[in-house]
């Protein structure tokens, strides 16, 4: 018993001597977390402190943590925000917080498209998204290999900068550039009034994340049967100001350089950059080199009140190196196209100098009416000596768009109306030479063409009961060409108006939210799509008067959500898309793309993507791991097609693969080290109409390893390098269709590297 009240004694004597000091030796840190974007309070963050102290903000986004003097910073860490290291301030100053979204949970993410602003498992469509941290995962040199990550979407590169995109179709329309996709950047249309998109006077850079909306579903945004494509710029992150600067170096003479500077603060957001990149080429007459400047800003002069503007100069130049013929890409992939009118002798390529503006507003009246307004203007001019000819063009264009939105209640329904409008006016000189040797020999034709685009939309979303979310959409599309020839050698001059007939283009939707982490979706609509000006005046000077719009219908029905703990993600989508008035290409004699209907084709295809989170915790040493796919299948066919004595009904689609798979998986860690690898598989593909000449299948397979860290406050640091087509796959990544004299390959680079360093200051 005595030995038992003296062992008390000593205890007792113990902490009255050392808890004064364990006292001392403690401070309080406090303080508040904020959405960075809203300002508004986070309730439930957890903040850890380096020694392990824990605590949560309350609802009014508040905390306090009592942490030893050893303690040297707080990470902040909540579900679908980024996590966020701070350095623990002096005694006596609390800290403020500001947390940045991050990569979200399907429940979490909002899509901008179909004008609504809901959340995905509530958006009853095809959404396919592509955040920043998919594009960074590679070289930056293109969005190839990020947009081609979705199902369903197929990007090419021909030359480097030399783009063609199709969503869910082939690329028969594409022979070379963008058509019947309609792009916007920051919800300012950049597609051109004549149906055209200059991607590739952008820099991956210039673009923080990508929405598609695939098929005529779109009709708030238009005429189309290809989709939409809404790309959202890069913006500085709200309360911080910092400067970056960026380099990378790789295979083939590759070399990257860019410059940031943003600001952004609870009035203004501001991002000024500069992106410089240079290539040599893998191929003889393949080189590129581009310089893009992008200012972009929003500001907010009142809750109300949200005023934006872009501004995107760029100076591209690159080399067009022509398609090969299966001997000579079995020979020498590495060659370019030769003989008279050689890729080389000829000097076949691209110069594009362009300027585009835009300016925004967002006024909510009330808190349930909003007007949303942009306008925009752009000049270009291109400059294209090409293999049998020379054209030399220059672009003006205006536009705007507008659209009210109006939420209300009728009884216990939620409804949401929109309606609203969109203008294009584009004017073009355009003049075809003779090409001698890469200079503009005689006058082959002078033409003026005026394009002008417009449609009206209205929809109507109506919340129903048993979390049933039902739309109908509607847009009324206009498409006039005003052409004028004031000289071509052996006709004369003349005029010729194509003025094609206003069309609805209608859309229904339903959405049943089974669960809050699954939701089904089933839609109907309906599009058409003009033919662009190149489409009927071809750069032979030859206008194609007989040439029509397509038509086609989509039925589609998908499913999405997440299970297992929030760690399995999955979004599938079957469809069935009847397209008449089919456009199809193939070359002359003179490589000049000519294009006409050929009845009509049948599209059935799935498509798939899966998400595995295994690891998602910060403050472990393997912070990150993660596995996803996605798959597309598509039976794709001409229904109906006979062109002179030949019939190819039943054909496989020229240009589309059945199957194609991408799948990555990413590994980050907590002292800053990480690793992206991808891989994608594309099944062989059609190469002509008649299907007797086909591109071989392919794998794919490249990664990037990397450490990002913060060091300090003031200084982030990323040092990276990559490998991409590891394997040294021989493929082909922009085959040409119906190619004359057999020149359909288009070789991509071997096993190729790269590395390069990023470097940020915080002000």
């Amino acid at each position: 018993m005595k030995i038992f009240l003296h062992t008390n004694s000593f205890l007792l004597f113990l902490l009255m001597v050392f808890l004064p000091q364990a006292l001392l030796a403690q401070r309080l840190v406090g303080g508040q977390v904020l959405d960075a974007r809203s300002e508004l309070p986070l309730e439930g963050v957890t903040i850890t402190a380096s020694t392990g102290e824990q605590a949560v903000t309350n609802e009014l986004g508040d905390f306090s943590l009592s942490v030893p003097e050893s303690a040297r910073r707080l990470v902040f860490s909540y579900l679908g925000y980024e996590t966020q290291r701070e350095a623990i301030p002096p005694a006596g100053q609390e800290l403020r917080v500001l947390l940045q979204p991050g990569e979200a949970n399907l429940q979490e993410v909002v899509i901008t498209g179909y004008e609504s602003n809901r959340p995905l498992l509530q958006t009853a469509g095809a959404v396919s998204l592509i955040d920043r941290e998919v594009i960074a995962r590679f070289d930056e040199s293109s969005i190839v290999r990020a947009v081609n990550t979705v199902p369903g979407v197929r990007m090419e590169e021909r030359a480097p900068a030399s783009y063609r995109l199709s969503i869910r179709g082939s690329t028969l329309r594409s022979p070379y550039g963008i058509r019947n996709v309609k792009l916007y950047y920051g919800g300012i249309p950049f597609t051109e009034a004549n149906g055209t998109t200059a991607l590739n006077l952008m820099d991956a850079s210039n673009i923080g994340s990508i929405e598609v909306l695939k098929g005529p579903a779109g009709s708030i945004y238009g005429a189309g049967t290809g989709g939409t494509v809404l790309l959202e710029p890069r913006r500085a992150a709200i309360g911080e100001s910092a400067l970056q600067v960026g380099a990378t170096l790789g295979s083939y003479g590759f070399r990257r350089y860019t410059a940031i500077a943003g600001f952004g603060t609870e009035k203004a957001n501001v991002l000024v950059q500069y992106a410089k990149q240079q290539y040599d080429g893998y191929r003889p007459q393949s080189a590129i080199d581009r310089d893009v400047l992008l200012i972009t800003s929003e500001f907010y002069p009142s809750e109300k009140r949200t005023v934006g503007a872009n501004i995107i100069y760029s100076n591209l130049y690159y080399e067009l190196p022509g398609g090969l013929t299966l001997e000579q890409y079995e020979e020498n992939p590495r060659q370019a196209r030769g003989g008279m009118f050689g890729s080389v002798t000829q000097n076949a390529s691209m110069n594009q100098e362009g300027i585009n503006v835009g300016v925004k507003q967002e006024y909510r009246f009330t808190e349930q009416f909003r007007n949303n307004t942009v306008l925009y203007g752009l000049h270009r001019f291109r400059n294209h000596p090409f293999n049998t000819d020379y054209e030399r063009n220059a672009s003006q264009e205006f536009g705007g768009r507008t659209s009210f939105a109006y939420d209300t209640n009728i009884g216990s329904v939620g409804a949401s109306f929109t309606v609203g409008g969109e203008f294009q006016r584009g004017f073009e000189a355009s003049r075809t030479y003779d090409n001698n040797g890469g200079t503009p020999g005689n006058l082959r034709s002078d033409d003026e063409v005026v394009a002008k685009s417009g449609f009206l939309f209205a929809q109507a979303e109506f919340k129903l009961p048993a979390d049933i979310i039902a739309t109908a959409a509607l847009s009324l599309n206009d498409t006039r060409y005003e052409i004028t020839r004031l000289q071509q050698v052996g006709t004369g001059d003349y005029i010729y108006n194509r003025d094609f007939e206003a069309e609805l283009s209608p859309r229904i939707a339903l959405l049943k939210q089974l669960t809050d982490k699954i939701s089904v979706h089933a839609s109907v609509s309906a599009g058409f799509s003009p033919p662009t000006e190149e489409e009927i005046l071809t750069s032979n000077g030859i206008l194609n008067e007989d040439l029509e719009a397509e038509r086609g219908t989509n039925y589609e029905v998908g499913v999405r959500g997440f299970a297992l703990a929030n760690k399995l993600s999955f979004d599938v989508v079957a469809f069935y898309f009847r397209l008449s008035e089919t456009i199809v290409s193939r070359q002359d004699v003179s490589s000049v793309a000519v294009f006409r209907n050929v009845g009509s084709t049948n599209q059935k295809g799935i498509e798939t993507s899966i998400g595995y989170t295994f690891i998602d915790e910060p403050e472990q040493a393997l912070s990150l791991l993660k596995a996803w796919t996605s798959y597309t299948y598509s039976h794709f066919k001409f229904d109906e097609y006979q062109r002179d004595e030949d019939n190819f009904s039943g054909n496989w689609l020229t240009g589309t693969a059945p199957h194609a798979a991408t799948a990555g998986l990413d590994l980050n860690t907590s002292l800053g080290f990480y690793m992206n690898a991808t891989g994608t598989y594309v099944d062989e593909i059609p190469l002509n109409d008649a299907n007797t000449v086909y591109a071989d299948s392919y794998l794919v397979l490249g990664a990037r390893v990397g450490y990002k860290r913060q060091l300090g406050y003031h200084i982030g640091l990323e040092v990276f390098g990559g490998v991409d087509n590891l394997t040294n796959e021989k493929y082909s990544l922009g085959n040409d269709l119906n190619a004359f004299g057999g020149r359909y390959f288009q070789p991509a680079p071997d096993r190729n590297y790269y590395g390069g360093i990023n470097i940020s200051y915080k002000l």
